[in-house]
């Protein structure tokens, strides 16, 4: 898995990357078959003009076969905003694997219906 970090209007910390890399190696224990994610931790100070407190953001993009997955959360603190943005795209992997499992069963479940139609015909009317 391709993992890359970085920052926007903030630098990167050391323990921001641990604690992102962290986060996102859970992530990979139930799925492992994620091929990139890009992590993006920002300062958003759109609300500071108005007397409001700055934002952090931190927002991912995980790449998995055929389709691209995008979190964001917003907190005061950044490290709350990267555990919010690992805990959606946790579920978000979670959701997505069970529609995989769920198409594998569907497949398997087209021979099943035809051979029912089969028993059906066979079967005298009484």
């Amino acid at each position: 898995m391709n993992v890359s970090i970085s920052g926007h209007h903030i630098s990167v910390t050391d323990a921001m990357d641990t604690v992102v890399r962290d986060k996102l190696s859970k992530i990979e224990s139930h799925f492992d078959q994620i091929q990139s994610i890009q992590v993006i931790l920002s300062l958003d100070n759109s609300g500071a003009s108005d007397g409001g407190k700055k934002s952090n953001k931190a927002e991912a993009i995980m790449r998995v076969s055929g389709q691209e997955m995008f979190v964001q959360a917003f907190d005061d603190d950044m490290y709350k905003a990267i555990n919010e943005m690992a805990d959606k795209l946790d579920r978000q992997v979670r959701k997505y694997k069970t529609r995989q499992e769920r198409k594998k069963i569907r497949g398997a479940g087209r021979d099943g219906r035809y051979e029912d139609n089969e028993i059906a015909d066979t079967v005298p009317a009484v």
